[in-house]
């Protein structure tokens, strides 16, 4: 087997993690901070490309690395179109809606720009896994109850899909074979039904519906929502940002650290109990309803995300869950371990890569 020389670049708001792996074994890794300071004289994100670009040079020169002995460069995924799953070469025209922020602005767009733009450069190939907009829908799932508003498909695709085929490796089948539930629990929840290799439905895990998170809303009652609009005391981007960003166990304990809220329930705090447990509950809710419109033909129910390194978090879901069907738990999210694995299957030819 070819050895492959691989630099992957996952761009969040303030920081870039980038990684050197050897196939999909890891050489050097590093998260580059990024102080706001600096941020704040970029009007927009894409604006921040030359100034992310230089820090990941700077990461290579310190490691000794020559951007033109890269074979093979990863980047996250943004907001675009939506796509079936899977992993994508990275074309111009992916980066044309990435820079225009058209399908919405968000930091992960960078990687997916910059990977691009080193490949161009020495002709190398570039490659992006499972974007947030992955969408494999059945049409059912599209119904949202008002002909105005159709559900999408925005979620943790990358470690969502990741783990699920670690799952399935793990009862020796398929991904295409199986029936998971997958739920990430992070700043953000989804909830995902994955059915014989497609993820029929999820909740939009970015400002849309489904259990509340530490600092999202999820599905709330509609009418205070309307009375809250039209009140006259939010403007629009501030009602926005109460849905995600102070939402959820933010509006309710002023954090939206799950592990601070923990220590506090450890502490004897009675509601911050009430309202980690009413996250818990919110999340074995979807979890039924998942469940019901699979009828009940589910190979496992798998937790993963930061939130699962919380044995009480993940155990109250189990309280309700185990009865009927046992819980797996894989807690964290290695999101550069899911890059270069979809990136190699391609590589290896055991996945078809996919064209934009």
């Amino acid at each position: 087997m070819m050895d492959y020389l691989i630099l992957v670049i996952n761009p969040g708001s303030t920081s870039t993690k980038v990684a050197l792996y050897k196939n999909e074994v890891v050489i050097k890794e590093k998260t580059l901070r990024h102080d706001v300071k600096d941020l704040k004289h970029f009007k927009t994100i894409i604006d921040q490309i030359d100034f992310r670009k230089n820090m990941i040079m700077e990461f290579l020169d310190h490691n000794n690395t020559a951007i033109k002995d890269i074979d093979v460069f990863v980047g996250r995924g943004g907001m675009m179109k939506p796509l079936a799953g899977g992993t994508y070469e990275i074309t111009e025209e992916m980066v044309e809606d990435l820079a225009s922020m058209k399908y919405g602005a968000h930091a992960s767009a960078l990687g997916s720009i910059l990977a691009y733009r080193f490949a161009k450069e020495h002709g190398k190939k570039a490659f992006t896994v499972n974007p947030v907009v992955v969408d494999e829908f059945d049409e059912i799932s599209r119904i949202s109850g008002l002909k105005q508003v159709e559900r999408k498909s925005i979620f943790h695709a990358l470690n969502q899909k990741a783990i699920a085929l670690r799952f399935a490796q793990s009862i020796d089948k398929a991904y295409q074979d199986i029936n998971v539930i997958v739920v990430h629990l992070g700043g953000g929840i989804s909830v995902g039904l994955h059915k014989k290799g497609r993820v029929v439905d999820v909740n939009n895990a970015l400002g849309g519906d489904g259990p509340f998170s530490p600092e999202r809303t999820g599905t709330i009652p509609t009418y205070p929502l309307v009375d809250i609009c039209f009140s006259g005391e939010y403007t629009k981007e501030e009602v926005k940002k109460m849905l995600v960003g102070k939402g959820g166990i933010a509006s309710y304990l002023d954090t939206n650290d799950a592990r601070i809220v923990e220590k506090r329930v450890e502490e004897g705090d009675e509601y911050a109990k009430l309202i980690f447990d009413a996250m818990a509950y919110s999340v074995v809710k979807e979890i039924g309803a998942m469940y019901f419109v699979a009828g009940g033909d589910i190979d496992g129910i798998i937790l993963t995300g930061g939130i699962a390194y919380s044995k009480y978090f993940t155990n109250k879901i189990k309280e309700y869950v185990d009865p009927i069907k046992s819980v797996t738990v894989y807690p964290g999210e290695d999101e550069m371990q899911a890059l270069v694995e979809g990136a190699m299957r391609v590589l290896l030819g055991t996945e078809e890569g996919k064209k934009y």
